[in-house]
Formats: C-alpha cells, sequence, structure tokens
C-alpha cells in the first residue's frame, strides 16, 4: 500500500473546515437557544452566514449532526465562560462560590440569545429518545457529577454539611434554571429569590 503523504495543504484545509465546523456550529447553538434544536435550519443558518447550504451539508451530512454538534459547542461556552476562570480558584468553598457566580452571570447576561442553552434543549428533548437527546444528557449528567464534585471539596472544608453533594448539586442546578427561566420572562424578582436560597445551601 503506497503512503500518503501530508502536504501543509492538506493541513491547512483541515484547519479551514474544523474553523468553519466550529462557527457554524456556534451560530447553530445562537439560534438554537431561540428556536429550539428542532426548529434550526440549514438554510437558516446558511443565509445568516453568507455560505451554501450545501457547503453546510458537506460538514455535517444531516441535521441530526448538526443538532449534536450545536450541543457541543454550548457545552464549550459554558465551560468558557462558568468552569474555566472558576478553576483558577483554590479547591473548596471559594471555587463552589465562583461556579456559583459565573452561573448565575451567565443567566443575567445570557451567553446565548435565548438564555441558557441546557435548560432550552432539556425541556426540548426530555422525551425525544435519539443522538441528540443522549447527547444532551450526558453533558447534564457531567455537569451535575461536576458541581458534586465541587460541593464534596466544600464539605472537606466543613462547609455544606449534612446533605448529600448529588442532593445540593440537584437542587442548585433546578434553582438556577429556574432563575434562567424567571430571567426570561422578564421576572427579576425570580432570579434574586434564587440567589437568597442558592447563598443559604452554600452557608
Amino acid at each position: 500500500m503506497a503512503e500518503t503523504t501530508i502536504t501543509p495543504e492538506h493541513d491547512q484545509r483541515l484547519a479551514k473546515g474544523a474553523r468553519s465546523r466550529a462557527s457554524i456550529a456556534r451560530r447553530a447553538a445562537d439560534l438554537a437557544s431561540v428556536e429550539g434544536l428542532t426548529g434550526l435550519s440549514i438554510g437558516r443558518l446558511a443565509t445568516d452566514l453568507g455560505i451554501s447550504k450545501s457547503g453546510i451539508a458537506t460538514l455535517f451530512g444531516t441535521k441530526e449532526a448538526l443538532q449534536v454538534a450545536a450541543v457541543k459547542s454550548a457545552r464549550e461556552a459554558f465551560i468558557e465562560r462558568v468552569i474555566a476562570p472558576a478553576m483558577t480558584e483554590p479547591r473548596g468553598l471559594i471555587r463552589l462560590r465562583a461556579i456559583v457566580d459565573r452561573w448565575f452571570e451567565h443567566i443575567i447576561d445570557p451567553t446565548f440569545p435565548g438564555g441558557c442553552f441546557r435548560v432550552a434543549t432539556i425541556a426540548e428533548f426530555d422525551s425525544k429518545p435519539g443522538p441528540v437527546r443522549d447527547v444532551i444528557a450526558e453533558d447534564h449528567a457531567d455537569w451535575l457529577g461536576f458541581l458534586a464534585k465541587q460541593i464534596s471539596y466544600a464539605q472537606d472544608e466543613g462547609r455544606c454539611t449534612g446533605r448529600n453533594p448529588d442532593a445540593i448539586a440537584f437542587e442548585l442546578d433546578a434553582l438556577i434554571s429556574a432563575a434562567n427561566t424567571a430571567r426570561q420572562m422578564g421576572d427579576t424578582d425570580g432570579v434574586t429569590t434564587a440567589r437568597t436560597i442558592v447563598d443559604a445551601l452554600l452557608a
């Protein structure tokens, strides 16, 4: 079998393709946060980005693959805005509070035009089996597991004690998801109420 030579031009095409996929997936996440993943249209994306529908189809193959890519892009944006900066803080309550603070910022000043992408897509796909639901469910489980671990570190310092970390993580997720819904409905009091309850949980 003849050896395949990878040329610089080939590498450049791969890099350009990866950048194009990332750009399209991020715009897909923006649109899906407002219109839902089900309403995601390759034609609308093509118009917004000034590229051909066939170009998007070539990069993703199917609408389902585009939906999955949008979910993964939203996950990366959440990690970049909420998790990564907080991880510079010392492990324990300080880091946990930093995560929660940035999480509320993500709700109050949304990363996506339709608010929290995770909240919107869980509600949309919770009863729709398939690859898209699977990747949404995996992301949510990963997030709750990560959050529970950070809570356990705070408990090692004698904070947030007397409760199972998984239960506290579930409550935090439910409260801040409710804050997102309140914010999207224009209810600023709901956000304040959620913040007060969360602060009490972390006392």
